[in-house]
Parts: C-alpha cells; sequence; structure tokens
C-alpha cells in the first residue's frame, strides 16, 4: 500500500444505506449490529458499532464533564483503528453520525469471538495445540500494537473475534491508551502511519492521543533490570480493565504500561486450558485480593504451557516475561513466526452468515434500537431482543469447521510448526 493511500480519508457512511439484519452484542457504550451496505457495486456485510448521542451527554453531566471526554474517548478508538495495517487488528470502513447516533463501521467477524468458541467444546476448554495457535497470533497482535505505542488493556475472550479465514482480530479498543512507542526505532509488523487528525470526514475533533481518563507520568527507574517490559518512558494511572482480567499494577495504582497486556494473556491462556479465569472471586473486592495476593493454581503436571502462564500471571511487572522471553518460550518451541499469519489452515473455520429472505424487510432501526437499550434503562433486555430481532430477519449464522484432528487433545498433531 502506497504511502498516499494511508493518508485517505475514511468514508462516511450513510446510515439510510445500511441494513442493520441483527445485533451482534452490546458494550459499555454502544451495540454492535451485524449489517449489510446497500450499494450498487457489493452488498457485503461489515459491523457496525453504534452509540447513543443522548447517553453521552447524559454521562457527561453526571461527571460532572465539560470538556466532551466521553467523545473524545469515541474520537481516539476511532483513530486508532485507522491507523492499523494488520491482518489480526480491524479496518475502518466508514464512519456514522446523526442527530441520536455516532459510530463506525468494521470488518465482520463471522467465527464470532474465542469465548463462544471455546463454550461450544466438549470440555469448555482447547486443546495445548490450538491454544498454541491462538496464543501465537495474540502475542503478534500485541506486538504491534506496542511498537506503535498503543496499550489494549482490554484482552479477554470477548474481544477476540474469528474471522472468516480463521485467523483472530481483536476489537474494541475504547480502553486502550497511547504511551511512547515501546520500541520506536524497529519498525511494526506491518507497515503504519503515525495518528494525523484529518480536517474531513470526522464526527468529532480530537484534542490528543492519550486516552481521555489517562493520567500519565515519567517511569521511574527501576533497579531490576532484567525486564525490559516496564521500562517505558511513560506509565498510565488510570483505573480500567475487565474485573477479572485486570493487571495487579492497575489494582494497586502504582502506574502501568504495555506488561498489563501480557499479564492479561496470562489471564486468557488459563481459561483456554482451565475453562475458567484463575483469581475470580465470589465478589469484585475478593477478585481483586485474589489477583494481588494468590497464586495462579496450575493443576496438573509441569507443562511449557503452564509454565509460561505461570510466567505470564507475575504479579510484579517488572519480573513479568517479556515479548522477547515470550516469543522463545518452550511452549513456542519450533513455531515460525513469520509464516503464522500465512497459515492457510487454522484449527476453526467459520461459514459467514446465511441471510435469507431479506427482500422487503427493512431492518432493525438502529437508532430507536440503540436508544431503547441506554436511555431506557433496558441494558438487560438487549440479549432478548437481539434473538428476536435475529429471528425476525431469520439470520442463519453456520457454526464453521474444525479442521479435523485438532481439537482432540490426544491426537498426535504437528501443529507446533505452522
Amino acid at each position: 500500500m502506497s504511502d498516499g493511500d494511508d493518508h485517505l480519508d475514511i468514508p462516511s457512511l450513510e446510515l439510510s444505506r445500511l441494513k442493520a439484519i441483527s445485533a451482534l452484542g452490546r458494550g459499555a457504550k454502544g451495540v454492535v449490529f451485524l449489517v449489510q451496505t446497500q450499494s450498487s457495486s457489493n452488498n457485503e456485510f461489515i459491523a457496525l458499532k453504534a452509540i447513543s448521542k443522548a447517553s453521552i451527554d447524559k454521562k457527561n453531566r453526571i461527571n460532572h464533564d465539560s470538556d466532551g471526554s466521553e467523545y473524545r474517548r469515541i474520537c481516539f478508538e476511532r483513530e486508532v483503528l485507522r491507523r492499523f495495517r494488520h491482518p489480526l487488528l480491524p479496518r475502518l470502513r466508514g464512519t456514522v453520525s446523526t442527530d441520536k447516533i455516532v459510530g463506525y463501521a468494521i470488518d465482520y467477524c463471522p467465527g464470532r469471538d474465542l469465548h463462544s468458541l471455546r463454550k461450544q467444546q466438549s470440555e469448555k476448554m482447547f486443546s495445548d495445540d490450538i491454544i498454541r495457535f491462538y496464543a501465537a497470533e495474540l502475542v503478534l497482535a500485541l506486538e504491534y500494537l506496542h511498537e506503535l505505542g498503543i496499550v489494549y488493556r482490554d484482552l479477554k475472550p470477548d474481544n477476540v473475534m474469528v474471522q472468516q479465514d480463521g485467523h483472530l482480530m481483536l476489537v474494541d479498543f475504547d480502553l486502550s491508551t497511547k504511551l511512547s512507542p515501546k520500541n520506536p526505532e524497529s519498525l511494526p509488523l506491518v507497515k503504519s502511519e503515525p495518528l494525523k487528525t484529518k480536517k474531513k470526514r470526522r464526527f468529532f475533533s480530537c484534542y490528543s492521543g492519550v486516552s481521555p481518563e489517562d493520567s500519565v507520568s515519567p517511569t521511574k527507574p527501576g533497579f531490576n533490570q532484567a525486564s525490559s517490559e516496564s521500562d517505558s518512558v511513560e506509565k498510565s494511572n488510570s483505573f480500567v480493565g475487565t474485573e477479572e482480567y485486570v493487571a495487579p499494577e492497575i489494582i494497586s495504582g502504582d502506574g502501568h504500561d504495555f506488561a498489563v497486556d501480557w499479564w492479561c494473556l496470562g489471564v486468557v491462556l488459563y481459561e483456554m486450558l482451565y475453562g475458567t479465569t484463575p483469581f475470580r472471586g465470589s465478589n469484585r473486592k475478593e477478585t481483586f485480593y485474589r489477583i494481588l495476593t494468590k497464586s495462579p493454581e496450575l493443576v496438573g503436571e509441569p507443562t511449557p504451557l503452564r509454565d509460561l502462564i505461570g510466567k505470564l500471571l507475575e504479579k510484579d511487572p517488572k519480573q513479568r516475561i517479556s515479548l522477547e522471553g515470550i516469543k522463545g518460550h518452550d511452549f513456542f518451541q519450533g513455531v515460525r513466526w513469520d509464516l503464522i499469519l500465512q497459515l492457510a489452515r487454522p484449527p476453526y473455520i467459520p461459514v459467514g452468515p446465511e441471510v435469507e429472505d431479506m427482500e422487503g424487510h427493512k431492518g432493525i432501526d438502529v437508532e430507536c434500537f440503540v436508544q431503547e437499550v441506554f436511555e431506557i434503562g433496558n441494558e438487560d433486555k438487549v440479549e432478548a431482543k437481539k434473538d428476536s430481532e435475529s429471528k425476525t430477519n431469520k439470520v442463519n449464522i453456520n457454526n464453521g469447521v474444525w479442521v479435523e484432528g485438532l481439537n482432540h487433545p490426544s491426537q498426535t498433531d504437528n501443529f507446533i510448526v505452522f
């Protein structure tokens, strides 16, 4: 891709030209829809995240926020997405802005997320070989983000989607933040350009490249130089993350950097192996206490995978295993890191949505749906409404195909070398 292509404006999408087929899920700020573009050239499927303007304004009033930080966070996420040029991260396909909602469209992943995929397994767990493949792709995605100076901070199975070709895709960057790049002298895995603010087709103005609720401070020199992951120029002091995946340094408020993503990776690998997260308590207070004080219970005989998880779940970020240690760990012995993204045979290949009898259907009213969810307090009913809408519009998302032999731990498969 040429340098000129990198600077093309992101198109502004007309909501009237998008047919919302079903609600795929909701987050803290928006609802994600499966939509079909209505154009003369092609009718493709994309994912649209729509956010209620009224709910944002209400939150700003409650928080006595006069500088519009909620809008700035949405803008920050959009700018982060616009920057990506990597097969494991979404492309920003366009933005939407009406009197009632704002949003943006990214690539649609028919394989749903890793959490749903794991729950489909007979024992609610993955084999070591499957974990190895997905873990390797997560490492590559995080490596790319860190080289861009982006701390993800919300790695969890729900945010890891399965693309049409079976490879992964990280989504949902509203908790991410921008620090000085991890390796400013090294090139990202795939060419990318710095964040630049566009004067055209933007629905907010961006005030800063740093996530709005972050407080960034210089890192104090550490005595232990064994790991370089926590020797960044900057650290963030904000308290963000998902309860069971949050790193101990975020809870303690000592400042955090890129190392928090490796902690989250450890939690995700533990969950894929055991079917549950390692520090879950009966409430938030107990969960945080366990994260701060308890060691993960790595039940079973010692294996390279369990050893890696233990090193990732090191509570001291300065002692936590670094990127170099992860890629050189025994669990990834024999892995060709340069060929992972070219693998044509991932363990699970999803089948795209089969949409029937959509002629004559107007689809979901996105604005009304989002307003009902976020303004009337119907958050808990979105799943029921999502199922109802899906049945009305007759959407069938096929379960996909598991590559033979890869989902059975008892079978031997040379899956170590990609």
